[in-house]
């Protein structure tokens, strides 16, 4: 595409942006509001989006931020892009239908549809509809050619060639009804998990407790279950992960940690408590805020094969115990190349242009 050189200059300009507004905000410790333009209006889109939705808190916020301030490098985009022949084809119309779990969960797509030389219809999630305008408003004033690139709707989508839908096994059957005539890219829910063999440090632990803690563990990569050893004790872990208590002062999850605890009780089923985290011996993969699920294994090489069957459920696996483990700590630190399902968006564009 001839706009190609033009979109990557703009997307690191974003990421440059990114850099610079953590580095601000993070000196100014009381957050006052900036006189730079796009800073105070950056401050301003993170306030609204945190009063639109009380999951999406400032510190996330800023953490989905500065994750993508450290991606949208020139040279870590240079590389991304390296491995794919260049764009040559027609540009096409992605729809994009995002999810509203985390912040910015949807920019991958975003990205990867926009620096191919391709335009986006939006629809956002009705609980994150303030954080993308504002992107969008930034890179259009970077590269004005992107204004007839970017669009966002509340209605039903049309005039479209393909699209990336985003949503739960529900909603994934009527993306398939809906969509099944275009090229398409349909994600149902995916759970993490952590493979544990108790040889674990303290510390290791701890940055496991990012990846069960990270956004109150509502993205897709966050920890929900638990493999363990079958004479596993929990008394190390929990310890480790006493450093997260404050996330109990959090309104919402712990209304969910206190719902999902009684109900258990009443239930009478058997937990460990530690006050903050429930943990709950359950052969499911998707536990509810404020619990991870766990399970004892007998061989690492029987859960493989488990795991193997069920992979259409696992979206990453944490471990520093197994060779294709991601380090513990590392789950909401995806790379450009970390495909969520596995599904490769960058050639699925690739491929749209060229029919």
């Amino acid at each position: 595409m001839g706009d190609h050189s033009l979109r990557l200059k703009a997307f690191v300009k974003l990421g440059a942006f990114f850099r610079e507004f953590i580095s601000s905000v993070t000196q100014d410790k009381e957050h006052v509001i900036s006189k730079d333009g796009w800073v105070a209006e950056f401050q301003t889109a993170i306030a609204l989006a945190s009063q639109q939705n009380p999951w999406f808190t400032e510190e996330f916020q800023l953490q989905a931020i500065e994750n993508w301030g450290e991606a949208l490098k020139e040279e870590s985009l240079q590389d991304w892009l390296a491995a794919y022949p260049r764009a040559n084809g027609e540009p096409k119309k992605v729809a994009l239908i995002m999810a509203g779990n985390i912040p910015l969960v949807g920019f991958h797509d975003f990205l990867s549809a926009l620096i191919t030389g391709n335009s986006v219809l939006v629809k956002l999630s009705s609980k994150d509809k303030i954080l993308f305008p504002f992107i969008a408003k930034y890179l259009e004033d970077t590269e004005p050619s992107l204004k007839d690139a970017i669009e966002f709707t509340d209605g039903r989508l049309t005039d479209y060639d393909a699209v990336i839908a985003t949503g739960s096994n529900n909603s994934a059957r009527y993306f398939e009804y809906y969509f099944g005539g275009k090229p398409n890219i349909i994600r149902r829910n995916r759970n993490s998990v952590a493979i544990l063999d108790g040889t674990e440090t303290e510390e290791e632990l701890k940055a496991l407790g990012r990846d069960i803690f990270d956004y109150f563990g509502m993205g897709c990569r966050n920890v929900s279950k638990l493999y363990v050893p079958e004479n596993y004790q929990f008394d190390k872990f929990y310890e480790s992960i006493e450093c997260y208590s404050d996330v109990l002062n959090h309104t919402k999850y712990a209304n969910n940690y206190d719902y999902n605890k009684a109900v258990y009780l009443m239930s009478e089923f058997p937990i460990l408590d530690n006050g903050f985290l429930l943990l709950k011996e359950d052969s499911s993969y998707s536990s509810p805020i404020g619990t991870v699920f766990y399970e004892r294994y007998k061989t690492k090489e029987e859960l493989s094969i488990k795991l193997e069957q069920d992979k259409d459920q696992i979206q990453c696996i944490v471990s520093n115990s197994i060779e294709e483990g991601l380090p513990l700590g590392e789950a909401q630190s995806p790379g450009l190349s970390d495909y969520a399902d596995g599904i490769d968006t960058v050639e699925f564009m690739l491929k749209i242009t060229h029919k």
